[in-house]
């Protein structure tokens, strides 16, 4: 049964990235999804971008489609080897991490989970993406220890698959209830649209 009481978010949970092997009309395909560093932020920013038209001195008709999805994920840390394979960098075999300006990002799914107020969880997948190099920023300490964690930052978009590009589930929901036992451990199958 859906929702049925008031709650609000109060936490942020499990940010995994899983990646995207194959997008087009015969289906979607994900690597198995794997954890990032304990979760911090997560900013979803959909760009729904309208058209009105305008007839008998007046609008008559407008019409949304859906532009690319902003994202930023504010986690503890970023190792190297998650950075490599979010942004398409080398890392060497003795620990050296090589950033080269031909990098190439690879798609990616984002899964994550948020805390309600009523102790129930939201989850969350974006189905297709790519993250750019994350901002980083240090400073001396003064006095008192200051954490500077790292932001990533990412462009989602619809699948050619099927146009789907988010996935949600909420646990207030029973019927949800076998979906989101698996929920991190693969990304949802492919549900086409209704």
């Amino acid at each position: 049964m859906p929702r049925q009481n008031i709650a609000t978010p109060v936490g942020l949970q499990d940010i995994y990235y899983a990646l995207l092997i194959k997008d087009d009309k015969t289906g979607a395909t994900y690597g198995t999804p794997k954890l990032m560093l304990p979760a911090i932020t997560a900013n979803v920013t959909p760009s729904v971008n309208s058209a009105t038209l305008f007839g008998n001195d007046g609008p008559i008709l407008t019409t949304n489609a859906l532009g690319e999805i902003a994202v930023a994920i504010g986690v503890a840390d970023i190792p190297f080897a998650t950075q490599a394979e979010l942004l398409g960098s080398t890392l060497s075999a003795n620990g050296l991490l090589v950033d080269n300006a031909d990098d190439q990002a690879p798609e990616v799914a984002l899964g994550y989970r948020i805390s309600m107020s009523d102790g129930t969880f939201l989850y969350t997948w974006l189905l297709k993406g790519k993250f750019s190099l994350p901002s980083s920023e240090a400073k001396t300490k003064e006095g008192t220890p200051t954490y500077q964690t790292p932001t990533i930052n990412g462009v989602f978009l619809k699948r050619l698959f099927d146009g789907n590009w988010r996935f949600r589930a909420d646990s207030a929901d029973v019927a949800s209830a076998s979906l989101i036992a698996s929920w991190f451990t693969t990304v949802p199958s492919e549900i086409p649209n209704p």
